[in-house]
């Protein structure tokens, strides 16, 4: 089992999971900062993005791209060059790496090189915006984007629909309307929901209601940005106890006659309760009575 003291004693170098800013600079780290000067390489989902950030805080650490459409390729060539001894810090455009963006296959193949991996904690849209949200922070379930496709995507929305906990997607602006259209349809009309722009931002905003609501915002308004949309779990239906519980359904009726109802109230509520057939339940009392 490797722990993380078991990290002192390795000669490779260190994998280093570097959050940036979602959007407001005073975000970044004095840690983050520290890290990015200190490694030797730099892996970015895009390197001219973070060029920017590293300008604005004079790092001068060399940059190699790492994204979604060179991993394969690029993953075996960087944890090489950790195991020769040079430490790497790798971010994305935005937040933490692997969250919604590229970095869980390198982590994975760095474990599996015996590499010590090292995370920078730090800015996250989703947690931002959650405790911001209004809804339950606890437990929540992060699903991140939901599939591009509508049957897909109503797929994935029915598989959470009786989901308690709050939940937390990502989605793009050109596809914010539908989603929200089939959150209406799928998990309910009157389904709270939040809507999060420009986190950490001069224009931040936040937006609450019900499913309806919101989805008919979408179709009446510019939608830009990237969105944190979070909705309400649904709400746990207080379970019916039922206070005869171990008697038969005509034993049930009689012990409430015995309690001074009348044959017809006794069975109407057992029925009720048990969702019994009245008719079919009165009879087999009559039946026992005789």
């Amino acid at each position: 089992m490797q722990t993380q003291q078991s990290f002192k004693q390795h000669a490779t170098g260190t994998l280093y999971l570097v959050p940036t800013p979602i959007g407001n600079l005073g975000d970044m780290t004095q840690r983050s900062i520290e890290v990015l000067k200190a490694v030797d390489l730099i892996a970015a989902e895009d390197t001219r993005h973070t060029a920017q950030l590293l300008n604005q805080f004079q790092i001068e650490t060399k940059q190699i791209s790492f994204h979604e459409h060179n991993k394969e390729m690029r993953i075996p060539e960087l944890v090489e060059k950790i195991q020769a001894g040079l430490d790497l810090a790798q971010v994305s455009d935005a937040g933490m790496p692997s969250i919604s963006d590229p970095g869980h296959e390198l982590v994975v193949a760095a474990l599996a090189a015996d590499v010590p991996v090292v995370p920078i904690p730090g800015a996250s849209a989703g947690i931002t915006a959650l405790i911001a949200s209004g809804l339950a922070p606890q437990p929540f379930t992060f699903y991140g984007f939901l599939p591009r496709k509508q049957k897909e995507r109503i797929a994935a929305l029915e598989h959470v629909v009786n989901h308690q906990e709050t939940m937390i997607f990502y989605e793009a602006p050109h596809r914010l309307a539908k989603t929200l259209a089939n959150i209406s349809q799928v998990l309910g009309a009157e389904r709270q929901v939040v809507l999060a722009r420009e986190l950490t931002k001069r224009y931040e905003e936040f937006l609450r209601g019900s499913a309806t609501e919101l989805a008919n915002w979408a179709q009446t308004n510019e939608i830009r940005g990237e969105f944190v949309l979070l909705v309400d779990g649904v709400v746990e239906q207080n379970p019916v106890i039922d206070p005869l519980e171990g008697l038969t359904d005509v034993e049930a009726v009689m012990a409430l006659i015995h309690q001074g109802l009348k044959t017809t109230q006794a069975v109407k509520q057992v029925a009720k309760l048990r969702e019994l057939d009245r008719q079919a339940l009165y009879l087999a009392v009559q039946g026992l009575e005789k």
